[in-house]
């Protein structure tokens, strides 16, 4: 079976804009291409991503900045939008090029700048002890769950910084220990222990929740003056 060397860019958009319309389908619209149906659902991603023009460019790699990559990868783990949300948002060609960064991520590997060879931005993973992540997570809500400060004031990865903050919310201090190994016996804590732990950690939440009902309080006050 041939095959067409090139779909040109003008013919994806028209085919793209063709499925939106309702007027063909995905799998009948590569038929009739000559091209495999994933290349279709990828010219609509493109599409939905960055508009007719993603599909006019070269069909090359786009580069991306090591600092983008990181940019968008920390807004969809912080629950900033779907995938294609995220790539929408800041232009990305595929879902499967985020998907890719967020494994990677997740993994402590480094993201460098597509194409470039890059420095490293990634902060990498490294172990802890228990009083650590007391204060690590303790500085984080004081600093409205801002994971990637947090992350770069005590050189530990932002995925620890998110699963430890939401480990702490959801099931409180005790979920802070580290369980593995021998290291279960180095993090036992006391109940006094525990409780010096769980304090500091609400004082961090009340101050917070102060700082937000002083906020609201000098924005009425302006608000009123104006009046």
């Amino acid at each position: 079976m041939s095959h067409k060397a090139k779909v040109s860019g003008s013919e994806k958009i028209a085919a793209i804009e063709k499925y939106i319309r309702g007027e063909d389908s995905l799998k009948h619209l590569a038929a009739l291409l000559d091209v495999h149906p994933s290349s279709v659902k990828q010219w609509l991603q493109i599409y939905q991503s960055l508009g007719p023009d993603g599909l006019l460019q070269s069909s090359q790699n786009t580069p991306y900045s090591a600092e983008l990559k990181r940019i968008t990868v920390e807004d969809y783990l912080a629950g900033g939008g779907s995938h294609m949300d995220i790539c929408r948002k800041y232009g990305i060609k595929s879902t499967y090029q985020l998907r890719d960064w967020i494994v990677k991520y997740n993994g402590h590997e480094m993201l460098k700048t597509s194409g470039t060879g890059g420095s490293p931005i990634m902060t990498q993973g490294r172990a802890t002890t228990y009083s650590e992540r007391i204060e690590i997570v303790k500085f984080c809500i004081e600093h409205k769950n801002n994971y990637a400060l947090t992350a770069e004031k005590f050189q530990v990865s932002y995925q620890q910084v998110y699963s430890w903050t939401n480990k702490y919310l959801k099931s409180g201090v005790e979920a802070l220990q580290d369980r593995r190994g021998k290291r279960k016996t180095e993090d036992a804590m006391s109940e006094v222990e525990k409780l010096r732990a769980q304090n500091a950690l609400l004082q961090a939440q009340n101050r917070r929740q102060q700082m937000e009902i002083d906020f609201l309080k000098k924005l009425d006050e302006i608000e009123r003056g104006r009046f």
